[in-house]
């Protein structure tokens, strides 16, 4: 990949203004940017959602269709609330001062069998910098049956994409935890991010390890303890991936690949003729911004324009940011974009994937 750069720094004074009055937001209130009691609340709850049904079923005590499939569409819910809710701001290093903890605290994204370092560089990285922007944004450089930006080719198929997609939606993270985390290795290897002697052969092997735990007590300890057909205990391990996959792909990508937001192309040179911060107000919204419980069960990522500009900050303060973001924003004559509630962000999501199908 040709190597992408923001060439406008920030001329405009907008991130500048932004980031003191963020600054002077946490020093006045006396408030940390890191995680707080609310935080470790979440995490243990959400944990518990996970394991405490994944418990039960490796213990042999299910021994009947429903409660199997029962448990694990629980353990399933709670994986989402892992990955949105825990590792996500641990990655980010935003859930604790202490890196230690951030590190750890990262690992429940391998007990959920992803990968912590290939997610990194996939979201921290590429997404965060590069994002809407074709060959850079990895979660829009997807396969050529589906369609993200309107620079991508487009195939007759696309026109069918909005009813087809929710199958996909609902495997992606059973796929994810089989191959694309070595696929995605593999090319971030090539891109340079495993640059230092024999780290790509120890990583591809910590990436098999973590994988080979997780199989383990998520799906092998089950067929040996549950007494009912292999095939019945493979569709409800299928079952809580498929609600963990529509889960975590809607709430992410109601947020970017929706009617309003931006999908800018580099020139041939790789330059991005715009600064980063006002990139990230163009191509991200927000959505559903007085759900406070629902926020709270998805790790603030409706507050999508907030994370983006701040992803080193925990995502417990996001509510309070937005009022300053959206304030900013207006003030320097920048789009602020927000959808009333999830169900109409889906709505346009959907009418986006449509669009997209068709010109």
């Amino acid at each position: 990949m040709k190597s992408l750069k923001f060439t406008n720094g920030n001329k405009s004074g907008f991130a500048k203004t932004l980031r003191t009055r963020v600054n002077d937001y946490f020093k006045n209130s006396g408030t940390s940017q890191y995680g707080n009691g609310n935080m470790v609340v979440k995490t243990i709850f959400m944990l518990s959602i996970f394991f405490i049904p994944l418990v039960f079923i490796g213990s042999g005590v299910i021994q009947h269709t429903i409660p199997l499939f029962a448990l694990y569409i629980i353990s399933g819910f709670g994986m989402a609330g892992v990955g949105m809710g825990i590792m996500h701001d641990a990655i980010h290093g935003s859930y604790s001062k202490n890196h230690i903890v951030n590190r750890y605290l990262g690992y429940t994204m391998n007990l959920i069998g992803a990968n912590s370092v290939v997610w990194k560089i996939q979201h921290n990285v590429l997404h965060h910098t590069y994002t809407n922007i074709e060959k850079g944004d990895d979660d829009i450089n997807v396969p050529f049956f589906l369609r993200f930006s309107p620079n991508a080719k487009r195939y007759w198929i696309h026109r069918f994409q909005y009813l087809y997609i929710w199958l996909f939606y609902g495997l992606s993270t059973i796929s994810w935890i089989t191959m694309k985390d070595f696929v995605r290795a593999c090319r971030y290897n090539k891109m340079g991010f495993f640059n230092k002697s024999g780290s790509f052969k120890k990583e591809l092997l910590k990436i098999a390890g973590w994988k080979i735990l997780y199989y383990s007590y998520a799906l092998i300890l089950p067929l040996i303890m549950v007494q009912l057909p292999v095939y019945i205990v493979v569709l409800a391990f299928l079952s809580m991936h498929f609600v963990t996959g529509i889960c975590i792909s809607l709430v992410f990508q109601t947020a970017h690949i929706v009617p309003g937001t931006k999908f800018i192309q580099a020139d041939e040179a790789g330059e991005i003729h715009n600064e980063w911060a006002l990139h990230q107000l163009a191509t991200t919204s927000n959505y559903a911004p007085k759900s406070r419980f629902f926020s709270w069960l998805i790790g603030g990522l409706n507050f999508q324009v907030e994370h983006h500009l701040f992803p080193n900050i925990c995502h417990v303060h996001y509510r309070k940011l937005s009022k300053i973001v959206s304030k900013t924003a207006k003030e320097f004559g920048h789009p602020y974009l927000v959808k009333r509630s999830f169900f109409a962000a889906l709505f346009d999501h959907i009418k986006m994937l449509r669009s997209l199908g068709r010109a």
